[in-house]
Formats: structure tokens, sequence, C-alpha cells
């Protein structure tokens, strides 16, 4: 077993020796919308896992899909030649999906906040179903309540009981 530490800047390797050579080495019009976005080794630094997106429809995927496994071998070999391991990890590649639910986060994203501005404009014009203030008390709205309004009587507190922190008696 590697370091993980290892297996992570050998990984950040192979991602850009593999763009690299997607560009520079691989002819085929077909991996020209290919972007490598990220790249995985496992601990023992056989495997490699590439993801990728490609720009454009369903049909340049598939296209890219096809032209990625047809250049696997040659993109290993150049992996091969640029890094310093004692075996070449096998490549694998696998669409990234990151975009797309992305994207579909920001698709729900917008549609709530479209839906909140709805909310908002058909509260600016809501009125209460009852009264607006539906605690009433008995007191008239202009009557000011003062401490002097309470009187001695009013407090119910005994004078020949000790009460205790606790709340005990």
């Amino acid at each position: 077993m590697a370091d993980p530490a290892r297996a992570a800047k050998l990984a950040q390797r192979i991602k850009v020796v593999v763009a690299e050579a997607l560009g520079r080495r691989i002819k085929d019009p077909r991996v020209e919308g290919i972007t490598i976005t990220d790249a995985r080794v496992t601990n023992d630094l056989q495997h490699a896992t590439v993801y990728y997106t490609v720009f454009g429809d369903e049909a340049a995927h598939s296209d890219a899909v096809r032209a990625l496994e047809k250049a696997k071998g040659v993109l290993r070999q150049e992996v091969g030649r640029n890094i310093t391991v004692r075996l070449t990890p096998t490549l694998e590649f696998v669409a990234d999906l990151i975009p797309v639910n992305a994207s579909n986060l920001e698709e729900l994203l917008r549609t709530a906040k479209q839906r909140d501005a709805e909310v908002a404009a058909l509260a600016a014009g809501a009125k209460h179903a009852g009264d607006a203030d539906p605690y009433k008390s008995d007191a008239p709205q202009d009557a000011d309540i003062d401490e002097d309004d309470f009187d001695e009587e009013d407090i119910d507190l005994r004078a020949d009981e000790d009460i205790d922190e606790d709340g005990g008696k």
C-alpha cells in the first residue's frame, strides 16, 4: 500500500499527462471537446480512474467514449513515460456527472427563487383573516399601566414563611 498523499500526487500528475496527451498526441477529432476534470488512483497505484466531461450533445458524448476507448493504449503509454512508478496503472475513463448535477441543482434553485418571489408578492397584498391583533386585552388602548397601579394586596406573598433558594419551604 502506498501513502495516500503519494496516490493523490500521482493522480494529479496522471490528470495533467492525459489532458496534454489528448491535445498533443491523439489526432482524433472526436476528442477535441473532451475536458479532463479529475483523476483518482487506488492506494496500490495499479488502477487510475480518469473523469472527463464532453462539450456537446449526446452524439458528441458517445463519439468521445469510443475515441477514449480507442486511444486508451496510447494514453497509458504516455502516462508510463511521464510518471515515476514501477508499474504503469491501468486507465479507466468515467464520464463526470458533476456538471450535469450542478445544472440540475441550478435549475431547482432558480425554480425555488421564482416561487419565493411569487409567495412574497402574494404576501405583500395579503390581509389578516381575522383581527389584526388577535390578542385582545381588557385595558383600553390609551391607558398606560404603571408600577403604581399594582396594590400590595395584588401580590400574594406570605411573610411568615421562609422560602429558600431552591424554591422549597
